[in-house]
């Protein structure tokens, strides 16, 4: 993907099929379905490519157990089945994860080994695997973290597990290889209209200040917990977004060790909380507290890092406190407003397409799992404005990345194109020095972040294409300055552009450490 060939095309075409705005795992999915029916499609992202809740899950791909124990089966069953498409069309960037839930009465362990049994089931030929109801022993074998003090066993089970903003940047590609153009740091300021139609969009261009007026015979607003702001600039004053927010923290793996993850079946409020490991770090999270204010980077309060801390500490064995946190990071859903939902956790997770009188067709809630389907939800409506009877190849299209290969590195999250990650190195053998001592992201990884997945600042390389903000703060704002070098070069940046980098990066980090 080239930035400054894919602006050009902006100029060049009369008229898109289809015009979709956000550019996280909703927008990407759309962009990928509309383009793969041969429609001419172009994607608009306000910032960089899953810079909202896109990249702030917590990292499963999964049915979700707890919409399971609200009876939620239709949800789950949507879920089961877009994991296991997911896991099978892009099995390098996900892949499967053993969860343990801990029982510390016989009660739970009945109650939970039959809840777990059913949702095997309702995975039917897409099951990961069968739920194993277990001792003592073998929890404290492979949870060696977990409270020995009255546990009586627990329950085995397998759901999936993923790197979110990874996967968001192999669906750009995969759309641009589907013919579709997508631009990021690109924002709609406005609709054009005929008469109370929407016929396209005033795009312009954050990095030049260009704009670009832009036809288009249908538009999606895939803009997750913006989506209403758009429709009100429709025309459409209907309010649909709930928004809630989820803060995870980050702690290293000494903390927690062993490749399994930890479920926790029922917090003090009532919900579910993960302690997981990723990227050779342990993500514990999330909370479910209801917002007024949507933002681009929303922060943790401290009351929801004190709940994520005490329910840990309810089950392991050595308590951890805030010093140990590494990271926190927090994200927004774009939940369906429900009249009478007592909470956010309340509110179901299914997804709503509608569309505005003036033909805005906007798609909202749902989750990472189901983003395919959303996405072809959406692009039916648009099939139907078009009049063109189109049906949907994703459910077995192939993501950019694809590959089967075993090889586990920390470049294996880039998939086929790892082998680009090594070429750089042979070429240059400084490019495989690594940013930081701390982690094995090596400088090949920066250049290659420019030259082909559309970074345009520090932000973009070490927080999106590489996890370091995610995974530990304090070691990203130090590699910030040799990032930004490394762009300059790359990109024909001068000196200020380096510093002024720097400066805005380290700004953002701050918002990801606990004062």
């Amino acid at each position: 993907m080239n930035r400054e060939i894919l602006i050009t095309q902006l100029q060049h075409q009369a008229e898109w099929d289809v015009v979709i705005i956000g550019g996280g795992a909703t927008g990407l999915g759309c962009a990928v379905d509309a383009a793969s029916r041969g429609y001419k499609t172009l994607l608009l992202e306000q910032y960089d490519f899953a810079k909202g809740t896109s990249s702030k899950a917590t990292k499963l791909v999964h049915g979700g157990v707890r919409y399971l124990a609200q009876g939620n089966i239709k949800l789950v069953t949507e879920a089961l089945r877009e994991r296991g498409r997911l896991l099978r069309n892009a099995p390098h960037v996900c892949h499967t994860q053993t969860f343990i839930i801990p029982c510390y009465s016989w009660w739970s362990k009945i109650y939970y080994g039959i809840g777990l049994k059913l949702y095997d089931l309702m995975a039917a030929a897409l099951s990961l695997g069968s739920t194993k109801i277990v001792n003592a022993a073998y929890v404290l074998q492979h949870l060696p973290a977990v409270k020995k003090d009255g546990l009586k066993g627990g329950i085995v089970y397998t759901d999936g597990q993923f790197d979110d903003a990874r996967l968001a940047i192999n669906l750009a590609q995969t759309a641009c290889e589907q013919g579709a153009v997508v631009i990021n740091y690109c924002r709609v300021a406005g609709f054009i209209f005929a008469g109370h139609k929407i016929t396209g969009v005033v795009a312009e261009d954050v990095l030049s200040n260009k704009q670009y007026h832009i036809k288009a015979k249908t538009v999606i607003n895939a803009t997750g917990v913006f989506a209403d702001v758009l429709m009100k600039a429709a025309n459409d004053n209907s309010a649909s977004i709930a928004p809630s927010q989820g803060v995870h923290i980050v702690i290293d793996k000494k903390h927690f060790e062993g490749t399994d993850a930890l479920m926790i079946p029922k917090t003090t409020d009532g919900r579910v909380l993960f302690a997981v490991p990723w990227h050779n770090k342990v993500i514990v999270g999330t909370t479910d507290i209801a917002v007024n204010k949507t933002a681009i980077e929303p922060t943790a309060t401290n009351e929801e890092i004190n709940f994520i801390i005490s329910n840990f500490n309810n089950y392991a064995a050595v308590p951890i406190t805030k010093e140990d946190v590494l990271s926190v990071f927090t994200g927004l859903r774009p939940l369906i407003k429900k009249e009478g939902a007592q909470s956010t956790a309340a509110l179901n997770r299914h997804h709503a397409v509608f569309v505005s009188p003036s033909a805005l067709i906007t798609v909202t809630g749902g989750k990472w799992t189901t983003y395919r389907k959303m996405a072809e939800d959406a692009v039916d409506k648009a099939a139907e404005q078009l009049q063109r009877n189109t049906k949907s190849v994703t459910a077995t299209l192939k993501i950019h990345g694809y590959t089967t290969a075993k090889n586990i590195t920390h470049t294996s999250v880039y998939g086929s194109d790892a082998v680009e990650i090594e070429k750089l190195w042979k070429e240059n053998e400084s490019l495989k020095e690594k940013i930081h001592t701390a982690y094995p992201f090596t400088k090949a990884e920066v250049i290659f972040a420019v030259r082909n997945e559309m970074a345009q600042t520090v932000e973009d390389v070490l927080s999106r294409r590489m996890r370091l903000l995610f995974l530990d703060a304090v070691a990203a704002m130090q590699s910030a300055l040799t990032t930004a070098m490394l762009m300059a070069q790359e990109m024909n940046k001068d000196e200020q552009w380096v510093q002024q980098q720097v400066i805005d990066f380290t700004q953002l980090a701050k918002k990801y450490l606990l004062s």
